[in-house]
Parts: C-alpha cells; structure tokens; sequence
C-alpha cells in the first residue's frame, strides 16, 4: 500500500509541474482573393473582395473567407463579387470554381460579361429563335445547340429579371 500512495504522489506533483503551453493560431483574413479567368484574359488576378456568389449546379453559393476547399462546377448564371467598394456582376456560361486553402477562390469559364452589357429586347428575340430552331426539323446536332442555347438565354432573362 505504501507503494501505491507513493506513486499517486508522485504522479500529483508532476503534473503540477508541468508547463502548459499555449496553442497559438493562424492570423484569419476576412477577405478572399479572387481569380476570374476567360480562355483569353484574366477579369480578376489575385484580387481581395469580401464575397462571390456563384451559380453552382447544386444550387446558388456565397463564398467567404475561410470557407472550406471544394471544387463546383458552374451552371449559366451570375456571379456575383462583392467588394468593399460595392458589387459587380457577371454573366456566366458555364465553368468552375475552385475553392482552395488559405482564402483563395478561382473560377474559370469560357464566356462572362458584365450583366449591365445585356439588352432584355435582344435576349427574348434570341430566345425565341433559340426555341424555334430547337423545336425545328433541323439536325440533331443544331436542335441540341439550339436547346443549349435556349438555356443559357433563359438563364440570362431570369438574372435580368431580379
């Protein structure tokens, strides 16, 4: 017994001994630096904003800082950089985002265009033809274009209609 009561008093005094250290962490950033890039020129290199949204196929995105790794492939629709300074829109065709460590964000994508570039007039008529040609007697290659067409332009009236 005296053996016991020797070894929980030793075990007490070192750990009262013991030096805890502090865990210190990493700096958080509120801002997130972001890269929109076309197959021929870059819209954003490495520029800090506040938050982007994006037109995810799982479903419509804001992202902030901090917010975890993922890869989203992007639907046609408007994505949506917000800066200090206000927000600027940009229609989409289609591409992805790429969410990566340390507060970065990239978004490739083969067309964007400012929102405020499109006419409402000329979207409808496109539209229509889009729809036209899709429900046409055409091949099967210009009724899929057609029909891809037709979603994209929808996609853009219903961004122009908010």
């Amino acid at each position: 017994m005296s053996s016991l009561r020797l070894l929980a008093s030793a075990a007490r005094r070192a750990t009262t001994h013991v030096a805890y250290a502090r865990r210190g962490y990493a700096e958080i950033s509120d801002k997130l630096k972001l890269s929109l890039a076309l197959p021929h020129k870059a819209i954003f290199s490495s520029q800090d904003v506040v938050q982007v949204n994006i037109p995810a196929e799982s479903g419509d995105m804001g992202i902030l800082s901090s917010h975890v790794p993922s890869i989203e492939p992007l639907r046609p629709g408007v994505v949506e950089v917000v800066e200090d300074s206000g927000s600027q829109k940009w229609f989409v065709s289609g591409g992805f985002a790429t969410v990566h460590p340390n507060n970065r964000l990239t978004i490739n994508v083969v067309e964007a265009a400012p929102l405020e570039d499109f006419s409402i007039e000329a979207i409808r008529a496109n539209l229509q033809e889009a729809n036209k040609v899709a429900a046409g007697s055409g091949s099967e290659a210009d009724k899929m274009e057609a029909q891809i067409e037709a979603e994209v332009y929808e996609a853009l009236q219903h961004a122009l209609a908010k």
